[in-house]
């Protein structure tokens, strides 16, 4: 669902192809206006994340005491894995890249590095960013195994982002991701992917009191000392307390100095908790894509 204060105007942008009631109908999601969003957002913050139940009727009939049951019924998302259930079906290739004026949308004809993207909910975006980075991408499921990975003989590796806990959908994905560490394959995660891949090298992942969501998030790179806008979108964190002697956090969250970043140290290992994707932004953090293949490039030429 989607809780906004003002109710959505026409659509202005040039590009708009149908309006946000049409989408939100179509996608079977509703949609309510007229919240008072800062006052929602400052409980968040004093309380911590509410279990939620959001209806619609056009009639206006709602069984009130049957919705505050539905929420306090809810059990969480600790322990539920929900990768599964927004994951691909089947492995497919991707080539689109980045929109750019005036082409838009255009394919990738020259790739230099063969890379294997897991799909835990993967945006449509960063796949773009990987191939505008000169990566030719192929998407396999999350239920992917490392033995699946390897035998396509990748330059690298993806963790994509995706929903859901870390801990239960790490009960399969990181054995994947140790054994294609053990290759010392270059790995990049976002989000979930950041998430599991501190797992695997023995890391641990906390519940937030509330979760970071939306733009405009100031992150530190802690190697550099730039500070980056981001865009997030988590519930869940990284402790990184836990990170073992050979991980270095390399980023951290200004808001409230939970981890936002970790690298291997001495191996072409690295991921972030926020979206470098972001469209149509902040793009401060797209560097991280070429690094990425900057990472498979020096494998290359070792």
């Amino acid at each position: 669902g989607m809780i906004v204060k003002w109710d959505p105007t026409d659509a202005s942008n040039w590009r708009s192809t149908e309006e946000l009631t049409t989408w939100l109908e179509r996608r079977g999601r509703i949609g309510m206006g007229g919240v008072d969003t800062r006052r929602l957002t400052r409980a968040i913050r004093q309380q911590g994340a509410p279990h939620v139940a959001l209806a619609h009727d056009p009639d206006g009939n709602f069984d009130i005491e049957a919705l505050v049951a539905a929420a306090r019924g809810f059990s969480g998302l600790e322990g539920l894995d929900l990768a599964k259930d927004v994951t691909c079906t089947q492995s497919y290739h991707w080539n689109e890249m980045r929109w750019a004026w005036p082409e838009g949308y255009t394919q990738q004809k020259d790739a230099k590095h063969k890379v294997v993207a897991i799909d835990f909910g993967a945006k449509r975006n960063i796949l773009r960013c990987l191939a505008s980075a000169g990566c030719d991408v192929t998407v396999l499921p999350a239920s992917a195994t490392a033995e699946d990975v390897l035998a396509l003989n990748p330059d690298g590796v993806f963790l994509s982002n995706g929903p859901g806990d870390p801990a239960a959908t790490g009960s399969y994905a990181v054995p994947m991701i140790q054994g294609v560490l053990e290759k010392e394959l270059p790995v990049f995660g976002i989000c979930l992917g950041h998430q599991m891949l501190a797992l695997a090298l023995g890391a641990k992942t906390i519940k937030m009191n509330h979760g970071h969501h939306g733009a405009n998030h100031p992150v530190k790179d802690n190697e550099t000392g730039k500070v980056e806008i981001t865009s997030m979108n988590h519930g869940f964190a990284v402790d990184a307390q836990s990170l073992p002697e050979s991980v270095s956090e390399t980023h951290v969250s200004l808001f409230d100095g939970s981890n936002c970043g970790l690298r291997v140290k001495d191996k072409p290992v690295f991921s972030v908790q926020y979206h470098p994707e972001a469209s149509p932004g902040p793009q401060d953090s797209y560097y991280l894509f070429e690094r990425f293949a900057a990472a498979m490039d020096d494998r290359a030429t070792a």
